[in-house]
């Protein structure tokens, strides 16, 4: 699951620390979905664990994007409900406007849904 976090026409996105081959590669925050855990609890749950923030799912982007065999990434903007995001798991963390938003080294399996992205940022 990801968050596209938007903020004031802005989009958050996050460096990776790991694995090797992925550090320092641009993402979405999220993670897995724990079992019995719904897609959305688990992009809330996630963000809280890996930015100290409680965020609000808006809606679905996009469909399903495959990252491998047995890995389908799942997005949903969302808003800051409570905190301010802080990199506890990413390198850095960053805010992206509409004209820098590919200024960043985005992981392959992001890209295709920034590019969806796009119109939500002003």
């Amino acid at each position: 699951m990801g968050a596209a976090i938007i903020r004031d026409g802005r989009l958050l996105a996050a460096q990776r620390a790991e694995p090797p081959h992925m550090a320092g590669g641009w993402e979405l925050p999220g993670g897995k979905v724990d079992p019995g855990e719904s897609d959305e609890d688990a992009v809330v749950r996630e963000c809280h664990e890996e930015l100290a923030v409680k965020i609000r799912p808006l809606r679905r982007v996009g469909g399903d994007w495959r990252l491998s065999e047995r890995a389908l990434l799942r997005v949903w903007t969302a808003e800051i409900v409570e905190g301010e995001p802080r990199a506890l798991e990413h390198l850095a963390l960053r805010w992206l406007t509409r004209d820098d938003l590919y200024d960043v080294a985005w992981l392959p399996g992001d890209r295709p849904v920034i590019t969806e992205l796009e119109p939500d940022l002003r």
